[in-house]
């Protein structure tokens, strides 16, 4: 399953980090303005210095945060107060997180930069938890494909018979287990890290299972003509479950 995180990228992460100092009383220090070497420095020493610098921190998680959450869907239905819970939450998080992972920053971008990232990061999963947190998610072997949509006549035959060939190969190719995980993850599109906390396992475990069904699923196609080995660099339409 292709979960490449839609993380900001720098100069966003950047422009977002100089329009929040803009708002910030002059007297107070900027954190997209101090060297990665004072970061450091701060966030490592002791006493009151350390202190303050990891509150400028939980200050750039609670924009990173906010961010994102504004960015996602829903966010304006579940009302004001319930985005800052959200926004507070995933601030806490990522404030700890980045705090136990000082050492994996090896000064290729801006500290903020990095930093901001993790709270983008718990923002997304939180959201995702209170959006999934009162739907129940089935896990049986019943699934149902989305219809592709091809607007082109000429392919239209091709593109069913594919599609009805994942459906054989999800029913005939997969184990049990395969076989729900991936239809929770790839078909009901239930986020990753909600699943993982609902079965008690690991992201780490759902992603090899997907894998291991994906290459099952692809030997099943290409077994049938259906698929060429060098598919995925071609321009074809591309079945439900090698999108998510």
């Amino acid at each position: 399953m292709n979960e490449t995180l839609a993380l900001p990228v720098d100069d966003e992460c950047d422009g977002v980090l100089r329009a929040a100092d803009d708002d910030r009383p002059s007297q107070q220090p900027r954190g997209a303005s101090i060297s990665n070497d004072e970061w450091m420095r701060r966030l490592t020493t002791t006493g009151r210095v350390r202190d303050d610098a990891i509150l400028s921190l939980r200050e750039l998680m609670l924009k990173a945060a906010g961010h994102q959450v504004h960015r996602m869907h829903g966010a304006d239905r579940i009302g004001a107060a319930r985005v800052d819970e959200v926004v507070h939450s995933a601030a806490n998080e990522a404030t700890l997180v980045v705090l136990s992972r000082l050492d994996t920053f090896e000064g290729r971008s801006r500290f903020t930069t990095w930093a901001f990232k993790f709270g983008v990061l718990h923002a997304k999963v939180e959201m995702r938890r209170l959006v999934w947190r009162d739907r129940e998610i089935q896990l049986d072997d019943s699934f149902d494909i989305p219809n592709p949509v091809d607007n082109a006549p000429e392919a239209t035959a091709e593109v069913n018979d594919l599609h009805q060939a994942v459906r054989r190969g999800l029913a005939e190719a997969l184990t049990q287990h395969q076989r729900r995980i991936a239809t929770a993850l790839l078909i009901d599109e239930v986020p990753i890290d909600v699943l993982a906390e609902r079965l008690g396992t690991s992201r780490g475990a759902l992603y090899k299972t997907v894998h291991e069904s994906r290459k099952k699923l692809r030997l099943y196609l290409e077994a049938r003509g259906l698929v060429d080995t060098d598919s995925r660099t071609e321009n074809h339409t591309t079945p439900v479950w090698e999108t998510r």
